[in-house]
């Protein structure tokens, strides 16, 4: 027996609004097949069915995964055995994409440690050969001549620039 939440409808405005997609994406799932609205003239008008697939679609692409393979993912859905094939067949493709995305993370870490370190390096050499190169100087070398044309000024604290 379906229930009221079964039965309600949603716009395409209302689910771009809740799931932060744009009305773009939408007709794109539509034209892909993952999602299926009826139409009331010009209007497309959509499920609680449509919600939880474009709820599952926006989860997958969010770890990554390709609309083939949500695709996939969702003709499986039977919601009389509670979904379990559809889980069985999701959760290994869960879990590689939680150990590719660890991997990832790891990844990026690394690189951010080697950037940090390459401009730690490149700041120490400009501040030995030329500092007057670095990031800034031209508004602190600014900043410094406007001080020592004005004596009044000259031992007051510098104070941050809007």
């Amino acid at each position: 027996m379906a229930n009221a939440d079964d039965l309600r409808t949603y716009s395409i405005r209302q689910l771009c609004r809740e799931f932060g997609a744009t009305a773009r994406a939408l007709r794109f799932y539509e034209d892909k097949g993952l999602l299926t609205p009826s139409r009331k003239g010009q209007t497309r008008v959509y499920t609680a069915r449509d919600r939880v697939r474009l709820k599952l679609i926006m989860r997958g692409r969010r770890i990554g995964f390709a609309l083939q393979e949500i695709q996939e993912m969702l003709d499986l859905y039977d919601r009389k055995e509670h979904n379990v094939h559809q889980m069985a067949i999701a959760l290994p493709r869960y879990r590689a994409r939680v150990e590719a995305l660890k991997q990832q993370l790891e990844d990026i870490q690394g690189a951010i440690e080697t950037a940090e370190e390459g401009c730690a390096w490149m700041e120490r050499t400009l501040v030995e050969h030329r500092p007057d190169l670095l990031p800034g100087a031209d508004a602190y070398a600014s900043l410094l001549s406007e001080r020592l044309n004005d004596p009044d000024n000259l031992y007051q604290p510098f104070k941050a620039r809007a």
